[in-house]
């Protein structure tokens, strides 16, 4: 059997790595400031993003930069990884289930609406498998309650909403580059944000609340600081670094072979009998990370895929059945149906041809 998932390398990752460890400077420096650069260049992004250590710390850093705090509440759909609630709980804020489309994955706009409480700080869309959320939806639900947008976009490296590419959107927006996303550094990630403002605080907070450019060392040898708040060692370092800039060469074509994939799929998979396709709209354009569908039999659907060596998951199941969230929330419709029927087809750039083709052609014999 192939397998569901791969690390995508790049060749040139050992030199650049090699390039850091003799340099003798391993912790964050000039590569993960050159990471930083090509990242905004790449990508688009109003301003340069802030490299951290995973993506869970960066919606830590950026729920902090967004003011939220002890108390407060942070809407979020349930289909997600628990990292999404857990940096809400950081916080000592409360994580808020709002519903998704049962045809998207993605939080519902309506069911934001009717969580919003007095005490709703920020709201938290998560692009599921890289397919953008209803993002302007979402926008005009938080400027009409004062509300910070903060992006989880684990899945959606290169994913484009309205010819604007995620990342450049909101308040701000958090990127993973764990191992088997499509841009590695082995682990880590990146916040995104509009204003030099927030760039600055994430920058600080990132480090021990230290302006590590302003706070220069001293003839005694160490920085000269007066932290006046809490910080974090949430910084990437620059090994991390090396490989993401290695990497970051190849992200057009790992893209760009995860859409045919999507595309080969969505095409093949169209019409057969036992599975519904998700919604696909013309005005946004998914990463394809995972290929999602929705079966009956569930169950019997892996197993056959199993037996004719074609793997299958449903990556992450609701996270609010979890008791650190306080159990499973009731009344949420689209997340009940969703969770009975949600399977992902694997989307990788080790897929050869022949791979896709027997998974289309596993799916057509039934289960």
């Amino acid at each position: 059997m192939f397998p569901f998932q791969a690390t995508n390398v790049s060749k040139k990752a050992k030199e650049f790595v090699c390039r850091v460890l003799d340099s003798n400077c391993l912790s964050e420096g000039s590569v993960v400031r050159d990471f930083e650069l090509a990242l905004q260049k790449e990508l688009h992004l109003v301003r340069k993003p802030v490299a951290v250590n995973s993506g869970t710390s960066g919606l830590h850093l950026a729920l902090i930069a967004a003011g939220v705090q002890e108390g407060d509440e942070v809407i979020l759909p349930a289909q997600t990884f628990i990292a999404s609630g857990l940096s809400i709980l950081m916080q000592k804020a409360k994580p808020v289930f709002a519903d998704i489309q049962p045809f998207t994955g993605n939080i519902c706009p309506e069911s934001i609406r009717k969580k919003i409480t007095k005490k709703t700080k920020a709201l938290m869309p998560v692009h599921w498998c890289g397919y953008p959320c209803d993002m302007d939806e979402i926008y005009a639900i938080a400027k009409e309650h004062n509300l910070k947008v903060i992006e989880d976009a684990a899945h959606a490296l290169g994913a484009v909403y309205k010819n604007k590419m995620i990342g450049s959107l909101s308040d701000f927006t958090v990127y993973s580059f764990q191992a088997i996303k499509h841009l590695t550094t082995g682990d880590g990630g990146a916040v995104c944000s509009l204003t030099e403002k927030d760039e600055k605080e994430l920058l600080k907070k990132r480090w021990f609340n230290i302006d590590r450019e302003e706070a220069l060392p001293s003839l005694l040898g160490e920085r000269v600081y007066n932290s006046e708040q809490v910080g974090y060692k949430y910084h990437m370092n620059n090994v991390a670094a090396s490989i993401g800039l290695a990497n970051l060469t190849d992200l057009p074509l790992i893209l760009e072979r995860h859409r045919y994939i999507g595309n080969y799929y969505r095409e093949h998979l169209a019409g057969v009998s036992g599975v519904t396709l998700l919604s696909s709209s013309p005005d946004r354009e998914s990463s394809h990370w995972a290929f999602t569908i929705l079966v009956e039999r569930r169950e019997d659907f892996i197993r056959a895929l199993a037996s004719r060596g074609v793997p299958s998951s449903i990556v992450h199941g609701r996270i609010d059945k979890n008791k650190v969230f306080g159990g499973l929330s009731q009344g949420l419709v689209g997340q009940d149906y969703y969770e009975e029927r949600q399977i992902a087809l694997p989307v990788h750039n080790a897929l050869t041809d022949e791979n896709i083709a027997l998974a289309v052609e596993s799916v057509k014999q039934g289960w």
